[in-house]
């Protein structure tokens, strides 16, 4: 276990969390709220990760970072975690800068997206904060 580096990791997805809420309002960001929650979960993911020993692999894949933290928080709303890897991947190209189907997040859409990644975060946190 190396809790050092599992707070750094929790630290860091908070920097996200902390971007999003000061843009979370305005509609020509949305895609950069998008982004930044697929971040922050990612992060607190890797935290799990690296607080439990095990390897922290170099992938953004939510799905599959997911199911390697399975047996330590379990996430409901694989759907989310799907559209943010869509959007994660999306914006990472110029000319799509992370649309959903229907194009850019609305407001609405980041919202949705910010209160997932935040819940998660949080019980990320309260998780190794409880462990220690």
């Amino acid at each position: 276990m190396n809790k050092t580096i599992a707070l750094e990791w929790l630290k860091a997805a908070n920097d996200d969390l902390v971007l999003i809420s000061n843009i979370i309002e305005n509609a020509g960001l949305t895609h950069l709220v998008a982004f930044h929650c697929q971040q922050a979960i990612e992060k607190s993911f890797k935290a799990i990760l690296e607080y439990n020993s095990s390897s922290v692999p170099k992938k953004h894949d939510l799905l599959a970072l997911k199911d390697l933290i399975f047996d330590y928080l379990k996430i409901e709303n694989e759907d989310m975690l799907e559209s943010l890897n869509s959007l994660y991947i999306e914006s990472r190209y110029p000319g799509s800068l992370g649309l959903l189907p229907n194009g850019r997040p609305t407001v609405e859409d980041a919202k949705e997206f910010y209160s997932f990644a935040k819940n998660i975060y949080d019980s990320v946190n309260k998780l190794l904060n409880s462990k220690s």
